[in-house]
């Protein structure tokens, strides 16, 4: 099986949680992966020379959103909150104008702090709101992630579309742990059948809670690790 690794959230707050799950991962002998980065919240300058260093050491920095936190409004977002992505989902009551403009600031932020920013945007909870193809080719990314799969976007001009299968392990109650365990069964299943690869995601808190252990097992079957812009070559071949 094929798959993409990256970890989510990686904040201030979270870093030295996100460095153990690095040390966690070398077993499996990946290879330098995303790590998606909030802009927005109190970085000081020991936390970016953090960030700095990872990325000399090759991982890739990935803007996530600009602070993680939401307050919902309008009633898909509450329903949204309720039972997928509690209060993070940033984009979902903006409007389209603002949801660029959020990615343009998250993008600007690395710059700004002399960090290397990667092609690729991943809202928080994959959640990109509603927005035009008009506006997502002026986003400054190549890829944009969300939870069905990539979005291409081809020299600003043009936007393809890539369904890919997702594994995420942030069982935080029992319902999660039950519909999760089902999901990610049933992702592999689908990554396998389907040939494609499986696009494991992590949150600083996996590896204590319940699913911890499907991490591993799903990191085991891997025999090929992948990087997003692998997932550009793949297209255009």
């Amino acid at each position: 099986m094929k798959a993409i690794i990256s970890i989510h959230d990686v904040m201030p707050e979270t870093i030295e949680k996100v460095e153990i799950i690095i040390k966690k991962l070398d077993p499996f002998n990946i290879p330098p992966f995303s790590l998606l980065t909030v802009p927005g919240k109190k970085w000081t300058g020991k936390s970016i020379d953090k960030l700095r260093r990872l990325s000399e050491l090759g991982y890739s920095l990935v803007p996530h959103g600009w602070n993680h936190k939401s307050v919902p409004r309008k009633i898909f977002h509450k329903l949204h909150s309720a039972f997928i992505s509690k209060d993070v989902a940033e984009h979902l009551d903006l409007k389209e104008e603002a949801i660029l403009e959020l990615m343009i600031r998250s993008r600007n932020w690395f710059i700004g702090q002399k960090l290397v920013p990667s092609s690729l945007y991943v809202p928080p909870a994959w959640a990109l709101g509603q927005i035009s193809e008009k506006n997502i080719i002026k986003a400054p990314f190549k890829q944009i992630e969300v939870t069905r799969g990539i979005i291409h976007i081809k020299n600003h001009s043009s936007i393809k579309f890539q369904k890919l299968p997702l594994s995420g392990y942030e069982a935080t109650n029992p319902f999660r742990v039950t519909f999760l365990n089902v999901w990610n069964k049933f992702q592999e299943t689908h990554a396998e059948k389907g040939k494609l690869p499986l696009r494991i995601s992590i949150h600083p808190r996996d590896f204590d809670l319940p699913l911890a252990n499907q991490i591993k097992n799903q990191l085991s079957k891997v025999s090929t690790f992948l990087d997003y812009a692998d997932l550009c070559m793949n297209l255009e071949d």
